[in-house]
């Protein structure tokens, strides 16, 4: 691996020379950022700062690292977060097993190296000036983090989900998200040879510390509005007519007005259109709108109050045909991007 423990840390490479050209780049890899996600972009790399992404699940924030990854031409090294995470699955381990394959391979050197030790203190003593050797860059297994930080190449860094991990690891982020450095114990402190681009996200499931946020830029990345769903839909699943289209994005945004234990995200309206493409439909009747909710709701009693609120009071479904792309639909803090 070949890590130069005192002094590889360079600064990012430029890539946009504007928030217009973020957008544009991100279209290119079918992702319609706002003028918020592009800014928080374009100043992250300007900056040399990680970005916290919170939202509900599902609005696109996984994706976002995927389009930065692919708008940079750089690899995406992705760390999923989950309760009980800890340094060895996220930072490094050593491979014990080829330690004891090589210890056993070694083993007449090392009987060589003890043969003439006259006691026990003196051959201690020189295994432990040898111990570096099963203690070094060939035993080393790097997981994601330390990946990142080796990488011969400049990447982008998604920790998916940080609030499902616990608060301790939440602390052991903080050297890596300030100084982009991390300490290995028997190797010593190791720097970036490539500043990475960093994204964490979160589902809001916990508060995160103050010391973790202040270290990041912020983003907020909120249920889109009809108009940008719908421009989802049609670059995500080009095959479905602009009327069919329409109806369901209205039904979606409908949807997310109720009271629901869990509204559809955007991934589920993705869904929901390719389902709507695989089974031929050319409008939105009550029937497929019943054999397909279950895509777009995962709990039988939102089912059942979704089938409710989209009947009117004639007890026919809504008449869906009204699509009014300047209308206010009802859904929340409109102001955010996908």
């Amino acid at each position: 691996m070949g890590y130069n423990l005192y002094h590889l840390s360079t600064g990012s490479q430029v890539m946009f020379k504007d928030k217009q050209e973020v957008k544009a780049t991100l279209s290119h890899q079918q992702y319609i950022a706002s003028d918020e996600i592009a800014t928080v972009l374009f100043l992250a790399e300007r900056l040399d700062k990680p970005v916290l992404a919170e939202g509900p699940a599902g609005v696109g924030k996984t994706e976002l690292a995927k389009a930065w990854a692919g708008a940079s031409s750089r690899e995406l090294i992705r760390l999923q977060c989950y309760e009980g995470l800890d340094e060895t699955k996220a930072l490094y381990e050593w491979e014990y097993a080829k330690q004891m394959l090589y210890t056993q391979l070694l083993r007449d050197k090392l009987a060589d190296l003890l043969r003439d030790a006259e006691t026990l203190t003196m051959a201690a003593d020189r295994l432990a000036n040898e111990e570096d050797v099963f203690f070094s860059e060939r035993f080393l297994l790097p997981r994601p983090l330390l990946r990142a930080l080796t990488s011969q190449q400049p990447v982008v860094l998604l920790i998916d989900e940080i609030d499902r991990a616990d608060a301790e690891f939440e602390a052991f982020l903080l050297e890596i998200l300030s100084d982009f450095q991390v300490s290995v114990p028997e190797l010593g402190t190791i720097h970036a040879r490539h500043q990475p681009l960093v994204l964490l996200t979160s589902n809001n499931t916990r508060e995160l510390s103050e010391a973790l946020k202040r270290r990041c830029l912020y983003l907020f990345v909120d249920y889109p509005s009809m108009d940008q769903e719908l421009n989802i839909v049609r670059i995500k699943v080009p095959g479905l007519n602009l009327k069919l289209a329409q109806q369901a994005v209205q039904i979606v945004q409908r949807l997310r007005t109720f009271d629901l234990k869990k509204s559809p995200s955007v991934s589920e309206t993705i869904d929901w259109a390719k389902a709507l493409v695989a089974l031929n439909a050319n409008h939105m009747d009550e029937e497929t709108l019943n054999n397909t909710l279950t895509v777009l709701l995962k709990h039988e009693a939102d089912v059942q109050r979704a089938r409710g609120g989209l009947r009117s009071r004639s007890g026919e479904p809504t008449d869906l045909d009204q699509y009014n792309p300047n209308g206010d639909y009802g859904t929340t803090r409109r102001r955010r991007g996908r």
